[in-house]
């Protein structure tokens, strides 16, 4: 009976160890298929972006008399040179589509990064300080969302005058409601929670509270809301560069580039069509990384 006892294997259950959070979040996030082929999209334009003065066949902004309105390389007529065609004064379309995903790119960030810094602290303040400040704030952001996001940046540019930095000040003005109020009912939500209670009784004091307690527990939304923005600004920037009123030639923009195309439209398709997909895939792609990154952040909807 001993000797069988001993002989009997002996099943010790190990719990298994919890997984580092950017293990567990990169576990959520990769299931979505559509978010992960958005980071794809993502890292090869910033790539291009970055390497844009090696990748690109030519110089963005040089022009070749020989080649207007070239098509393709696979229509006939077209040269292996210029791969995508050329323009209406044969600049080659390749070259500036990739020196337009570097503007395009450093627009978005550049607006998101102003917005979500202002929009924030705003947010905070309103949060934490209740009474006429809060009051004065949220109306004069919800002032702002009743109006029409591209007329708002049409008429701010209007006053400040046409010009990138122009226009990606009037994106960013057009973007910070959304971020003020986020951070505000992300606050509001938190100040009563039991960590915030004990930091005070601790002798924390306010703006400890909003930077170092509340600030890091709230950032989950914006996160997620800055990926979202990125793409609306990169929409209005390309708008307004459409209208004449943001980038200015010859600055390789994708805007500008459809604004110069339109009396093209029918004879060189290319001259429109392909700036126009790479507004739509890039804006496409940051949409979908923005909803992988909701699911992956937010508990409710992890699967």
């Amino acid at each position: 009976m001993t000797a069988e006892v001993l002989k009997t294997p002996v099943v010790v259950a190990q719990a298994s160890a919890p997984l580092h959070p950017l293990w567990e979040f990169w576990s959520h996030f990769k299931a979505n298929f559509g978010a992960v082929a958005g980071l794809v999209v993502i890292v090869v334009l910033v790539l291009l972006a970055l390497f844009a003065d090696f990748v690109a066949p030519h110089s963005p902004i040089l022009t070749n008399n020989a080649a207007f309105l070239k098509p393709p390389f696979w229509q006939q007529g077209g040269a292996i040179a210029y791969p995508l065609g050329t323009d209406a004064i044969g600049r080659d379309i390749l070259s500036r589509l990739i020196h337009g995903a570097r503007l395009s790119l450093l627009i978005g960030i550049a607006v998101v990064t102003l917005s979500v810094i202002s929009g924030t602290v705003l947010g905070l303040v309103a949060g934490f300080f209740r009474g006429v400040i809060e009051i004065s704030i949220m109306r004069l952001m919800d002032i702002t969302l009743t109006l029409p996001s591209l007329l708002l940046a049409i008429v701010i540019v209007a006053i400040l005058g046409p010009g990138l930095m122009n226009a990606m000040l009037a994106v960013a003005i057009v973007l910070l409601p959304h971020y003020v109020r986020i951070a505000r009912a992300a606050v509001i939500s938190e100040v009563s929670k039991d960590y915030v209670t004990a930091a005070k009784v601790a002798g924390a004091g306010r703006l400890r509270l909003m930077f170092k307690e509340v600030l890091p527990n709230c950032a989950a939304p914006l996160i997620v809301q800055a990926t979202l923005g990125i793409s609306t600004a990169i929409l209005d920037a390309a708008a307004l560069g459409f209208l004449g009123l943001g980038a200015q030639p010859p600055l390789p923009e994708w805007g500008t580039m459809l604004a110069d195309a339109r009396e093209f439209v029918l004879r060189a398709w290319w001259v429109v069509t392909l700036p126009g997909l790479a507004i739509l895939v890039t804006v496409l792609a940051f949409n979908l990384l923005g909803d992988g990154l909701r699911d992956a952040l937010d508990p409710k909807l992890k699967r």
